[in-house]
């Protein structure tokens, strides 16, 4: 069977939802997980998603920053996970458990702190905490489940490999590309036995980035992106993928997220 996994940091949920009908009326993704939602549980605006017929929905949210919410046309089981990490209570995760092609999966939707502007936790805090963070999200397998397959998706706020920013050069003292960001989301990556499913059939040197700064006078002049938005999933799903789509057309929408919506597709 087919089936479509979609990510996208909309920035926030309420003031971008024309964007969000208008995605999923057109790309119609089996789930679709949110990040930085900026709301609470109770404002999270279900109403509209449930008539597109996306009835099962899981949210992790707060008000005003960060949340993350997973909705979906395939019924979820009683099995969600809110983990406070870093013990700060921020909710930037939540995942859910679904059956698809005769697997169990479990699917982890992640808003990773951007970090600030200044790579260097002895003068910046929120450096410090996004990498506690990055350490905390080692312990995380693929297979960590028996019998359970896996997919984590979401804002990770760093661009991990050369090829995923605009200028390696430029951007090695940048927040989201800084070496110890870098070598430990690959870290986390290797060390939990996930598959980057973005570059599995996009291997570099091709460029491939997910945001574009507001900054940017002409973004798409520019192009300078970077590639913060990642799917990854065990090696038995993997091995599965069709293909990734990376919307960027998405960033020239009316009043847009700096972030655009990115698919992975399966044949289960």
């Amino acid at each position: 069977m087919p089936l479509s996994i979609a990510t996208w940091n909309i920035n926030s949920v309420r003031l971008r939802m024309p964007l969000v009908e208008h995605f999923l009326k057109t790309w119609q993704p089996d789930i679709l997980c949110l990040q930085e939602i900026k709301c609470r549980n109770d404002q999270f605006p279900s109403a509209p998603l449930r008539k597109l017929g996306y009835e099962h929905i899981e949210m992790h949210g707060q008000k005003g920053y960060h949340g993350v919410a997973t909705i979906s046309r395939l019924p979820l089981h009683e099995l969600s996970d809110r983990r406070d990490y870093c013990g700060v209570g921020d909710a930037r995760h939540l995942s859910v458990v679904f059956a698809a092609g005769g697997k169990t999966i479990r699917l982890h939707n992640f808003y990773v702190p951007a970090g600030g502007d200044e790579p260097d936790r002895t003068v910046n805090p929120k450096f410090g905490h996004k990498l506690d963070f990055v350490d905390e999200m080692k312990l995380l397998h693929a297979e960590a489940e028996a019998g359970v397959s896996s997919i984590l998706v979401g804002d990770l706020n760093i661009a991990p490999l050369e090829h995923d920013v605009w200028s390696h050069k430029q951007l090695l003292k940048i927040v989201s590309h800084t070496p110890i960001e870098t070598e430990g989301l690959v870290s986390v990556m290797t060390g939990g036995a996930w598959v980057d499913l973005m570059r599995l059939h996009t291997p570099p040197p091709e460029k491939l980035y997910t945001w574009w700064s507001y900054r940017a006078k002409d973004w798409t002049a520019a192009d300078r992106g970077r590639r913060l938005d990642h799917i990854w999933s065990s090696a038995d799903l993997a091995s599965r993928l069709v293909r990734v789509e990376i919307l960027k057309e998405a960033r020239g929408w009316e009043r847009p997220s700096d972030h655009v919506p990115v698919i992975a597709h399966f044949e289960l």
